[in-house]
């Protein structure tokens, strides 16, 4: 099955760190990388606010646990989000080339 996860980070650098580590390791064969997006979160038993950059990850759910493992190894926060979701469908082609890569 194909993935998509979410990742946020609290900035472009740490982002692209996670980005490319996740594509180097073939975890991913493609991150996009959002930045200034504006969060908006219950922690410390009270709302925060925080500028953050998204990272959206393509993969298959084989590589989900080793993903997390990653991301929680470079990543700064306590907790960080990673949020998978199923592609129900897409383009062959681009399935293809994603399962091509993460052989």
């Amino acid at each position: 099955m194909h993935i998509v996860i979410f990742i946020t980070a609290p900035n472009k650098k740490e982002a692209r760190k996670i980005a490319s580590g996740l594509v180097k390791n073939k975890l991913v064969p493609c991150v996009n990388i959002i930045d200034k997006i504006e969060s908006i979160f219950f922690w410390d038993k009270k709302i925060n606010r925080a500028k953050e950059v998204l990272l959206i990850a393509k993969s298959r759910k084989d590589k989900f646990k080793k993903i997390v493992k990653f991301v929680k190894a470079n990543h700064s926060y306590q907790v960080p989000e990673i949020i998978c979701l199923p592609i129900v469908s897409g383009l062959a082609s681009y399935l293809r080339w994603m399962d091509d890569y993460l052989r």
